[in-house]
């Protein structure tokens, strides 16, 4: 992984890319800035040749002139616009990839807490740079320029910019004072607010059948109201000091253009310097107006990017290995602790297990016993608190993530497919194999069922898609764990919503499996599909408490003596009726998360 600097840069350094795109904006800015002097140089010019010499030829040129500027700092005004709009674009297009990929490493470490958030984050940054408030941090520099040829014009008129200046400015860190704390309180109910909904709206067929609706939209309104609360008294303050500001940047170039007028009275200036003066002033003090109607903008922007530097910072860019080979299926598992995300104690305690290639490993044990725990500890998806899980020899972590998933097939208890095609699914939204597609959903069982949907392979499921039943989408997900032929497949609860036939067809698959070589390992409630297994582990409370030869095991564990069996045939009848009650009258004693 890159070290601690590297990645608290990143952010920075997406930015430094377009470094000479930020200073040809720069140079830009210069020029537009010097072209605001268009105007009061023109009054000046107007008042000190034209009107004195009533020449209608000098005030054609001048006339004629002033168009031409204005023109140029118009086209220079687009072109700056459109490269900032350009820069925003690449900085995103540096980062969002990267901020999708560091989403999905915060969901595997903890579950619950990853939300599209981040890619809003970034949205907003992006708005923020291609935005007037942008604009306003490259023209206020040049405010000195302003405030200089105020002072050419006359010392009081400088004096009085400066004076307007400074209280724009402290009425900005007012601004700042006033609205952050609502803006933050409004950022975070709002993104609970939100993630409420998301987790009622997966749950609705449960809140209406139970007629939980009336509670749980009070619950959410209760939260939704503190949002708008937070967010009103933002609003309200940043608006008041955002018209405060404007009201008195034009008070201030009205009273510019009454002390030019004081000055002329004395003959201290002409009339066409206290025009002009009035004008810089207004110009002058824009910057700072626009940054303070614009302070939400920025403030929001400011907190996007910290957040996003801190979640960069948190899950690093993986540094490129050296490419391994394909792995063939052996796992060891070195004295490992697992610490379930947001938890506090080890759902897995000093485990250790060999299983070589081939092997079919059924994990057993009550409910909450730590094998779901394990399942995700062995494909590498927790992180360990302590030891190791070895793939072919080589830590899990040394493999690249998406060349190791083409050889890694797994099939989850909460069985999710996503929007797109059942072939899209099955093939892992790759370049869709139409061989390797119907050959996995012949493996799985699940061909003639596809076939029965409105389009078969080619029907859409997911969000707005076909409606499947668990059994359906447990098949499925099977067929895709099966695609590609991995060296290693995990299956966790795999006939949980499964038919007879279903079960059925999910036994042949796994003998098959087994007559290939495949390393499968099944964690199961139903002692009835051990049959088809090599070996067995059982766990209990987080440790191994049994594991090795299955007719060993689950001799053990029905407290009969090991009978005489054919090579990969099943236990008898009477061994699993009472290894299930063995099983099962342990359901609740697990003292771990799975």
């Amino acid at each position: 992984m890159k070290n601690k600097k590297s990645a608290k840069s990143e952010l920075r350094s997406a930015l430094l890319k377009s470094k000479s795109a930020f200073i040809f904006i720069g140079l830009f800015s210069m020029f537009i800035n010097i072209l605001a002097l268009t105007s009061p140089l023109y009054m000046l010019q107007l008042y000190g040749r034209v009107v004195s010499s009533r020449s209608e030829e000098t005030l054609l040129m001048l006339t004629l002139l002033v168009v031409v500027l204005y023109l140029t700092s118009g086209i220079l005004s687009v072109i700056r616009s459109r490269v900032l709009v350009r820069i925003s674009n690449k900085v995103d297009s540096l980062l969002s990839a990267r901020v999708f990929d560091s989403i999905f490493m915060l969901a595997s470490k903890n579950p619950g807490m990853a939300t599209s958030k981040p890619l809003n984050d970034l949205a907003k940054i992006r708005q923020f740079m291609s935005g007037n408030g942008a604009f306003a941090f490259f023209d206020a520099p040049w405010m000195p320029i302003y405030i200089f040829v105020l002072y050419v014009f006359h010392p009081m008129f400088g004096d009085f910019a400066v004076f307007a200046g400074i209280v724009l400015f402290i009425m900005a860190l007012i601004n700042q004072s006033a609205t952050k704390k609502h803006l933050l309180e409004s950022s975070k109910f709002s993104v609970s607010s939100m993630n409420y909904v998301n987790s009622n709206i997966r749950n609705a067929e449960v809140i209406s059948a139970m007629g939980m609706g009336t509670n749980i939209k009070k619950r959410w309104y209760e939260n939704h109201v503190k949002f708008l609360l937070s967010q009103t008294k933002a609003s309200d303050k940043a608006a008041f000091w955002a018209n405060m500001s404007k009201t008195l940047r034009m008070l201030f170039q009205s009273l510019a253009l009454g002390l030019g007028g004081y000055l002329s009275i004395n003959g201290e200036i002409s009339s066409g310097m206290m025009i002009a003066g009035s004008i810089l002033m207004g110009r002058a003090l824009a910057p700072l107006d626009i940054l303070i109607g614009s302070w939400s903008q920025f403030l929001g922007a400011k907190e996007s990017y910290a957040k996003l530097n801190e979640l960069l910072k948190e899950f690093p860019e993986n540094e490129k290995s050296m490419e391994l080979p394909n792995p063939e299926g052996k796992l060891a598992l070195e004295q490992i602790y697992v610490i379930p995300p947001r938890g506090k104690l080890p759902s897995i305690k000093g485990l250790t297990m060999t299983i070589e290639k081939g092997d079919v490993v059924g994990i057993i044990g009550p409910s909450a016993s730590g094998k779901s725990s394990l399942a995700r500890a062995m494909l590498g998806l927790w992180p360990l608190k302590a030891g190791k899980v070895r793939l072919d020899g080589a830590d899990i972590s040394q493999w690249d993530r998406d060349k190791l998933g083409q050889f890694i097939g797994y099939l989850p208890q909460d069985i999710e497919l996503f929007t797109g095609t059942v072939s899209e699914n099955i093939g892992r939204f790759d370049k869709v194999d139409a061989i390797k597609v119907v050959e996995a959903g012949k493996l799985a069982g699940v061909h003639e069922l596809i076939l029965k949907l409105p389009k078969g392979y080619d029907t859409v499921i997911g969000n707005g898609g076909a409606s499947l039943s668990g059994g359906q989408r447990q098949r499925i997900g099977l067929a895709r764990a099966l695609y590609g032929n991995p060296s290693l497949i995990v299956l966790d609860e795999p006939n949980s919503n499964l038919d007879d036939v279903g079960e059925q067809a999910l036994l042949q698959a796994i003998i098959y499996l087994r007559k290939k070589g495949t390393t499968v390992i099944l964690i199961t409630h139903r002692p009835s599909i051990l049959k088809v297994t090599t070996k067995v582990a059982f766990i209990q409370d987080g440790v191994l408490k049994m594991y090795g030869a299955t007719a060993d095991v689950l001799a053990k564990l029905s407290g009969k003596k090991k009978e005489p069996t054919k090579p990969q045939s099943s236990p008898r009848k009477d061994t699993h009726s009472t290894l299930t009650k063995t099983i099962e009258s342990t359901t609740n004693r697990g003292a771990s998360n799975e």
